[in-house]
């Protein structure tokens, strides 16, 4: 798992959270795959996130609500003052039109998401819904538009972690963290990222 996937994990929670018991047909991820079955025409999943600074989120949620629904597109999108976090699933023309309407914006001009298939439709509804964060941490003004880390490209992953003075926290959820990690990773045990700055307070006093 590569560090880019390694983020897209804690928005991949998000959405689930948003998505439970409204929206989010379970039984219909049974169907989605990485690799495109050649035998049918599959649904298009397309997941995506950015941080930017986000000040018309009302005027957002409408224009991307409108788009999705003219083009027979469900899931979830999440806009918060810090950016955009979202799992949409539909036709691929549909897909790409709700992509390209939301690149026309200029703060998405560089948006980039990932691709899976699916032969029945993962989501029975249409969320577009204002949060206040994106990823759930919930401490008080921390912008992840201003403070960022230092972007790590899947080729130096392995080399960057393997080195001795390399600390690596897995901040996935517990559920995650159970099917596998990283060699020599400090696994917190968290249920949720928003246990993430609690944990790390300790360590600091400690």
């Amino acid at each position: 798992m590569d560090s880019v996937t390694r983020q897209q994990c804690h928005f991949d929670n998000e959405i689930q959270k948003a998505a439970k018991n409204t929206t989010l047909t379970m039984d219909a991820l049974k169907h989605v795959s990485k690799t495109k079955d050649k035998t049918v025409d599959p649904l298009v999943v397309a997941a995506f996130y950015k941080f930017v600074q986000l000040n018309d989120l009302a005027s957002l949620q409408d224009q991307i609500e409108s788009c999705c629904r003219e083009n027979n597109v469900f899931g979830i999108v999440l806009l918060a003052p810090e950016g955009i976090n979202s799992t949409i699933a539909g036709p691929r023309e549909g897909v790409v039109k709700v992509l390209d309407r939301i690149r026309q914006d200029s703060r998405f001009s560089d948006l980039q998401w990932k691709e899976s298939f699916a032969t029945k439709q993962p989501f029975r509804k249409l969320r577009v819904r204002l949060k206040k964060e994106i990823v759930t941490l919930g401490v008080p003004g921390v912008d992840p538009t201003e403070l960022v880390g230092t972007y790590v490209k899947p080729a130096d992953w392995n080399a960057l972690i393997s080195e001795p003075d390399v600390f690596v926290i897995d901040t996935r959820n517990n559920y995650e963290t159970e099917i596998g990690t990283f060699k020599g990773a400090v696994d917190p045990g968290l249920d949720s990222f928003s246990q993430l700055p609690s944990w790390l307070e300790k360590k600091i006093d400690a």
